[in-house]
């Protein structure tokens, strides 16, 4: 095919990019700051670990009932203000909040009464993150209908996004520090405010300054009212059915499945491989080695991986940038053998540019080839269009995955011997953990690499879609 240009008209505008990667910031601060605060339930607030893991997987399970009705709410809702930009900027305000509150639990309250205000808090402060991201992530698919700018658009906002994953490290070595505050509950607490506060601000940016589609285009939108309930069900079911049948999108959330919990089973492995291998179980010699090991991944992501896969799907395609990332990922994680030396701790960060290829080329990919699928989506089966719902059950695949990842990986923790309370693992132990933090996602990249070789919805295939369309329904933009 010969060299495209995209249109003007279909060019995103830097500062409607700018504000939809502030949204996609929002998205991974927030439960990524989550994902460290939990663990100072234990040791902050004395909750049991028991206790501590139902506070975890429970509001996960509503979690995944309550993202498929919000995007279907978003597809379907029709107002002034559109369909998506009212429940981004009440959704935005309402997470701030509702995570600052989540977490003003003190320990000398009894344990019953911080599992029930933890747990019930928890589920209020979901319903207001899930009016959030989920029509953010349909706004984000339906920005620009051109092949090629949806990837720039998905991959400058997974730039400003790393900036989470540069911060949330961090947080560790923040509320731990007696210098700052008087001890890790009140750290938990004031920190919460702040996340909280900064997740306010910037999540209402995409309300206010990205223009949605034109609304006069969009038809068959169902009523949603407290009436029309159970028939909003039936439909809902009847939406995800057809998704369903989808084989290309099916194909990306498998890929998508395998990639990133395939890299969240053994996410932690590195913490411990640092401390128990490199630094003899040492933590006081481990130091800030795992925190700026994470922070220089999210560091390559951002301003070396993206930049690259974007390149990539410019010049051989999404599906050819999805393989070769993937492909260059596992020689990182192979690399990972020799990168964590005892001798030379500085050459752990020698994988890092190519491991970071995976999960860097994942999202800015598969958000970018999700919104070419609910074009397919429209052709096939006509409005309304469903990008709040394809983005809905997307993620609620990602979450469920991630939950099965973290129970996988405390079983692999298990089979391989490794003793929490001991700060000398045996070696055996140890070579198996290293060998499980290598062969794991490697072969889980390898798989997804076999599950999009035929995945055939392509450049020309897209633009012939998009043509279709509009002489159809005419133009969104």
């Amino acid at each position: 095919m010969k060299h495209y240009t995209t249109p003007e008209k279909d060019r995103v505008p830097f500062i409607q990019k700018a504000a939809f990667g502030a949204g996609n910031l929002v998205n991974n601060l927030l439960p990524g700051a989550l994902g460290v605060f939990m663990f100072f339930l234990l040791t902050a607030f004395g909750m049991d670990p028991f206790l501590a893991g139902l506070l975890g997987g429970l509001p996960r399970i509503f979690d995944a009932i309550t993202d498929p009705i919000m995007g279907y709410i978003s597809d379907n809702t029709t107002s002034r203000f559109g369909r998506r930009r009212p429940y981004i900027f009440i959704g935005a305000i309402l997470s701030g909040v509702l995570f600052a509150v989540l977490w003003q639990l003190n320990p000398e309250n009894s344990q019953l009464y911080n599992f029930w205000y933890f747990l019930i808090l928890s589920l209020v402060y979901l319903i207001g993150n899930t009016m959030f991201s989920t029509p953010l992530i349909g706004l984000g698919y339906e920005m620009t209908s051109d092949y090629n700018e949806r990837t720039r658009l998905m991959a400058s906002s997974q730039m400003v996004g790393q900036i989470a994953w540069m911060i949330v490290p961090w947080f560790w070595v923040l509320i731990a520090d007696p210098d700052l505050f008087e001890s890790q509950a009140v750290g938990v607490r004031q920190l919460s405010i702040i996340v909280g506060a900064i997740c306010m601000f910037l999540g209402v940016l995409p309300a206010i300054f990205i223009k949605e589609v034109d609304q006069t285009h969009l038809e068959n939108r169902a009523k949603i009212t407290f009436k029309t309930m159970f028939s909003n069900l039936k439909d809902l079911f009847n939406g995800i059915k057809q998704i369903s049948k989808n084989k290309q999108f099916v194909k990306l959330c498998g890929a998508t499945f395998l990639v990133f919990n395939g890299f969240q089973m053994v996410a932690s492995f590195s913490y411990f491989i640092i401390v128990f291998y490199m630094f003899k179980g040492n933590y006081g010699d481990a130091g800030h080695w795992p925190a700026w090991f994470s922070t220089i991944s999210a560091v390559a992501t951002a301003f070396l991986v993206i930049p690259i896969i974007n390149w990539m799907a410019n010049k051989v395609g999404k599906r050819k940038a999805f393989i070769y990332a993937t492909a260059i990922s596992i020689v990182g994680y192979l690399l990972k053998w020799w990168g964590f030396s005892p001798t030379n701790p500085w050459l752990i960060f020698i994988p890092v540019p190519l491991m970071s290829f995976g999960i860097g080329g994942l999202f800015t990919l598969m958000m970018s080839m999700t919104a070419d699928v609910c074009d397919l989506d429209e052709l096939e089966n006509g409005m309304p269009r469903k990008e709040g719902t394809f983005g809905a059950i997307y993620w609620w695949m990602v979450k469920l995955g991630q939950a099965l990842a973290l129970v996988l990986g405390g079983l692999v923790l298990k089979l391989v011997g490794f003793e929490s309370n001991e700060s000398i693992q045996t070696a055996d132990t140890i070579i198996n953990l290293r060998i499980a933090d290598i062969v794991i996602p490697a072969v889980t990249a390898a798989l997804a690499i076999w599950v999009m070789w035929e995945y055939d919805l392509d450049e020309k295939r897209a633009r012939e879609i998009k043509l279709e369309l509009i002489k159809r329904r005419g133009s969104l933009n």
